[in-house]
């Protein structure tokens, strides 16, 4: 995730990881600002990371991804 602080204060990492521990590929980063955090989804998207391209995307505070939210679900 050193990759990430060339744009910027890096607050934590984790890198998501099965039951027995293995990584499973991906992983968070959060940002001190969001200035820092989309100029380094800018830079990074698309990049290679030993040996794979990295899909960089902003998450939302309450964990969804980027996008529209989804239809048709209430909570109650």
């Amino acid at each position: 995730m050193a990759r990430f602080s060339e744009f910027g204060k890096v607050i934590s990492t984790k890198v998501a990881a099965d039951r027995r521990g293995r990584a499973k590929g991906f992983g968070h980063v959060e940002m001190a600002d969001e200035e820092s955090a989309r100029a380094a989804m800018e830079a990074l998207r698309g990049k290679d990371l030993n040996g794979r391209l990295m899909d960089v995307v902003l998450e939302d505070s309450r964990g969804r991804r980027g996008g529209p939210p989804p239809s048709g679900r209430r909570r109650r």
